[in-house]
């Protein structure tokens, strides 16, 4: 990069987590500092005395403000009203007093709690929001895990934002897609989160396995998938479902019960350190979200060389299936259609193989240098 270094600075609740969001912004800042020389700060409001999960390179600075908002979890929904506007106010001010500090050229928010105030913020720097979940699911409360009181506050909540986010030089979300759903605010742009690896060898396609992954939760749909699995389980013998992820399987496994699924070929397995190896060692992937913010885990599979069967859902597969080249998509919610599809893969080892190859080209589009180059065009721009 010529000239000076830039000054970028990222404010993040936390990185103690083992969270996709973590992730993606460790391995994002890595990069522009190890690779593309810049200057890298992030600012963290909670988990002061709690070792980083993911390794950040030694050129990145981390600030600890000491906020620690986690511990308002422990109080009513109602109760935290007070406590979190004092340690709103703290955390304004030592925010302020930091960003005075260092004079970024950029400050990028990932929408926690400081995009509520850091546009009034006087350090100079150019404001940048960050978002990684669709704009339908931000802050977005469950049908069983709401009220009127949630309601009338997501409603507030989301008036204030749009002003915020008015404020802002830019805001970038993970989809095209997305990039639409925000019509009120000016310079939205789509960066999509970068693969966290792609592997030297693809998957051979030929062990006769079809593969899930994500948390075991109505997000992720996995009683659709198991109900579509139920309709075409006899129908190709030979082949097994494997399921890999955090959470509570209890109510999945009784849904398997009372479909009559065959547990000796579908498994509902715990979280895996070598998810990399399952996917290699399988032959096709099924993405059965209801909806997400992107889908991590389908560019993992596509760099494995696998093709995916995915719903249609808001938002992220759309941006990344191109459908019949190197994946399907169909309705999401669809069962029906979705064990047709996926019964087609199955079936034709030409077309899972021809599919496979596409997915792995296709799907370098995600790669850490060409995510990189996206953001290093944008604040190039911003500087100047």
């Amino acid at each position: 990069m010529k000239g000076r270094k830039l000054k970028i600075v990222y404010c993040t609740p936390s990185l103690y987590i083992a969270g996709g969001v973590e992730r993606v912004l460790t391995q994002k800042a890595n990069y522009l500092a190890d690779v593309l020389g810049y200057d890298v700060t992030i600012v963290l409001t909670d988990g002061k005395d709690k070792p980083l999960f993911y390794p950040l390179s030694e050129k990145i600075r981390v600030v600890n403000l000491g906020i620690d908002f986690d511990e308002l979890w422990a109080h009513s929904f109602l109760g935290q009203i007070v406590p979190y506007l004092r340690k709103q106010r703290v955390f304004k001010s030592r925010l302020k007093e930091l960003l005075l500090e260092i004079r970024p050229d950029i400050t990028v928010s990932l929408l926690r709690r400081e995009i509520n105030f850091l546009t009034s913020i006087g350090d100079g720097s150019r404001k940048v929001g960050e978002l990684h979940v669709n704009r339908k699911k931000y802050r977005y409360y469950e049908a069983n895990n709401t009220n009127i009181v949630k309601e009338v506050f997501a409603w507030f909540w989301m008036k204030n934002l749009i002003g915020h986010l008015r404020r802002l030089d830019r805001f970038v979300v993970l989809t095209e897609e997305d990039r639409r759903a925000w019509p009120e605010v000016e310079g939205v742009v789509a960066i999509a989160d970068p693969l966290p690896f792609f592997p030297d060898r693809r998957s051979p396609l030929t062990a006769k396995r079809v593969i899930a992954v994500g948390r075991y939760e109505y997000q992720k749909g996995f009683d659709l998938l198991l109900r579509a699995w139920a309709r075409i389980e006899r129908q190709c013998a030979e082949w097994r479902l494997d399921v890999f992820g955090h959470g509570e399987r209890g109510a999945y496994e009784e849904l398997m019960g009372r479909l009559g699924v065959d547990r000796s070929r579908c498994r509902l397995n715990g979280p895996t350190d070598h998810i990399q190896e399952e996917y290699l060692n399988s032959s096709v992937f099924a993405f059965s979200s209801r909806y997400e913010g992107f889908g991590m885990v389908l560019i993992e599979a596509m760099a494995c060389g696998i093709p995916a069967v995915s719903f249609d859902c808001p938002c992220g597969p759309k941006d990344i299936i191109r459908d019949g080249e190197d994946g399907f998509l169909v309705t999401t919610g669809d069962v029906e259609a979705f064990s047709k599809a996926l019964l087609t893969v199955i079936q034709d080892s030409a077309l899972r193989e021809r599919m496979g190859a596409n997915a792995r080209r296709n799907v370098k589009r995600f790669e850490m240098k060409e995510i990189a180059g996206q953001w290093e065009a944008l604040f190039e721009e911003l500087k100047n």
